[in-house]
């Protein structure tokens, strides 16, 4: 089969106009960069808020591996296979951050025959909105230390500043750092960091806010230190708020492209799911379902991270719950979850022992990992439908274990997806389980059941989470941790909802522990306020918020050609 960049180069994309006319949108209503992407005007999306809406489903997975499990070529694929069914359907994925572009993951916009197109520009800065998060979080950085060089009329208290700086690459050298060493006529000395721009409050703000005026509030709500005397300096306090949301005038449009099979597909905003709330944004969603009769949007990572924050965070704030959870699942995965591979889950296995028949050991992983995920996603309402991602490595008594595990747990379907090697027709089997299970769901109007809602403190909420999510015995609170509880307390903010930054490959803290442990103490060493958001940040365990390069990045393997050409590959 030939390469993802390959297919990609294969395909012959509509005008995006085209693209458009299939959700019922004129020209006069976008925005367009080139032949085959644009943004949304906002009369457009502002002119939609009414009237029926679509079905949301909602893609998410298993624990990911050193593989990937084809989460989002399960959500491409979907859409495709929706289509191919007669049913109007799109698909809302997030824009790839070059950390994991540059740094192991090596692309984002699908793969084999469930891609979003055109792949190359996608992935390499697209329509430049997580630049324009850069710039705008980082101008409220500058504003703050520049308040401070000139006589900090606001009593600001330099040994309590929250807002760091960012920028959208992997780089471990800027996880702590000293800044203003030049004297008094560089800046105010302090200690700082940098965090991965997907990390950024400012990105979370861009993913939640649901028009132009939300966009401009939130930012000015974002607590960006303390005075002296312990009450919360905010961005509008230091005159930010309105720079910010100039830069993110753009950024705030969603971006339309389309799928290999000439689907439409809307790509925005960025947040990953272990160290944010890892979803694609609000307004995309709505538009999509304004236009759409089914919409499938992805969950970052594993259903304990993105999943679980799609539920408590972002429907909340849009108040429009799925109507279906898919669940991706690889025989691999389930492999590696069940103990079949000698190095665990710190690196690759040996591709031997992927080959290797182990139907015990995809059944171990399966009854463990994917059961948990399969009962912690149904508790929530909506029916669950469990998609394997096939491989040709995949034995058939492999898949059959898994199946019987999923079926016990409480699945409501298990199809088999074949979306990377056929396309929308390998999606077919899971759209019509899809469609069924929409069918019955809105049929039978079981309501949407959190865990936590807002009547819970920050702390129940942490507790809940970790208890009946991950499987933890209680929680650890640091010091720290203790401290800043009593400040959000103080501050008002105590009842907010909680994003947990934890590893994405357990459901513990620890990256190694694998299947489904449980009665651990999960410890916790900071909460972070993102008043802007509208959540708190619980730091698990030593959860970073700058991610480093791997030992050999994929960047290593990327190049230019003397026509401009991108060599070396995306997958």
């Amino acid at each position: 089969m030939a390469s993802d960049l390959e297919i990609a180069r294969m395909a012959m994309p509509a005008p995006i106009e085209e693209i458009a006319w299939k959700l019922g949108m004129g020209v006069e209503e976008l925005l367009p960069f080139g032949r085959h992407i644009a943004k949304i005007a906002w009369p457009a999306i502002s002119s939609r808020g009414g009237g029926s809406r679509g079905s949301l489903i909602l893609v998410t997975s298993v624990h990911p591996t050193p593989f990937g499990e084809g989460k989002t070529v399960t959500t491409i694929g979907l859409n495709q296979g929706l289509n191919r069914l007669g049913k109007r359907a799109t698909c809302v994925i997030r824009e790839p951050s070059m950390g994991p572009v540059f740094g192991i993951k090596g692309g984002a916009a699908g793969g084999g025959n469930s891609q979003v197109l055109p792949m190359e520009e996608i992935n390499l800065l697209f329509t430049g909105d997580i630049p324009s998060v850069t710039a705008a979080h980082n101008l409220c950085s500058a504003l703050l230390d520049n308040h401070m060089h000139y006589g900090n009329e606001l009593r600001v208290d330099p040994n309590r500043l929250f807002w760091p700086r960012v920028t959208d690459m992997n780089d471990r050298s800027l996880r702590n750092l000293a800044i203003g060493l030049g004297g008094v006529n560089n800046g105010v000395t302090r200690e700082d960091r940098f965090d991965i721009t997907a990390a950024s409050e400012v990105m979370a703000i861009l993913a939640l806010a649901s028009d132009y005026s939300d966009l401009r509030l939130r930012l000015g709500e974002i607590v960006v230190a303390q005075n002296e005397e312990g009450d919360p300096i905010k961005a509008e306090d230091i005159g930010a708020a309105g720079g910010m949301a100039l830069i993110l005038r753009n950024a705030f449009l969603p971006n339309l492209v389309q799928t290999l099979e000439g689907d439409p597909a809307f790509v925005h905003a960025g947040p990953f799911a272990n160290i944010a709330h890892g979803n694609s944004s609000i307004i995309a969603d709505r538009l999509a379902l304004s236009a759409a009769d089914y919409v499938v949007t992805e969950a970052g990572f594993g259903a304990d991270m993105g999943a679980e924050k799609a539920l408590h965070i972002k429907t909340p704030t849009s108040g429009i719950a799925p109507d279906c959870i898919v669940l991706n699942v690889t025989i691999r995965a389930m492999k590696l979850h069940g103990g079949a591979y000698s190095s665990g889950g710190g690196r690759r296995p040996d591709p031997a022992e992927v080959a290797a028949e182990d139907a015990e050991g995809a059944r171990r992983g399966a009854a463990s990992n994917l059961a948990r995920h399969i009962q912690n996603m149904t508790r929530f309402g909506p029916p669950v439908v469990v998609s394997i991602n096939r491989f040709d490595s995949d034995h058939e008594s492999e898949i059959e274990a898994v199946v019987q595990e999923a079926r016990a747990a409480g699945a409501r379907e298990i199809v088999l997806f074949e979306g990377y090697q056929h396309g929308g027709a390998g999606g077919g089997a899971l759209a019509d389980a899809v469609v069924r299970a929409v069918q019955d769901h809105m049929a039978a109007g079981r309501p949407f059941e959190p865990l936590v809602d807002a009547s819970h403190t920050v702390l129940e909420k942490t507790l809940r989470i970790a208890t009946q999510m991950y499987g933890a015995a209680s929680i650890d609170l640091s010091p720290r941790a203790e401290h800043d509880l009593q400040r959000l307390q103080r501050w008002g903010y105590d009842n907010l909802p909680v994003c947990m930054a934890k590893t994405q490959y357990s459901f513990s803290h620890e990256a190694t522990q694998l299947g489904a442990p449980s009665g651990f103490n999960l410890p916790i060493g900071e909460y972070r306020l993102n008043a802007g958001a509208g959540f708190v940040v619980a730091i698990c365990g030593s959860m970073m918020t700058m991610p480093g390069l791997p030992r050999r990045p994929a960047a290593l393997d990327m190049d230019m050609d003397e026509d401009g050409e991108l060599t070396g590959v995306f997958s």
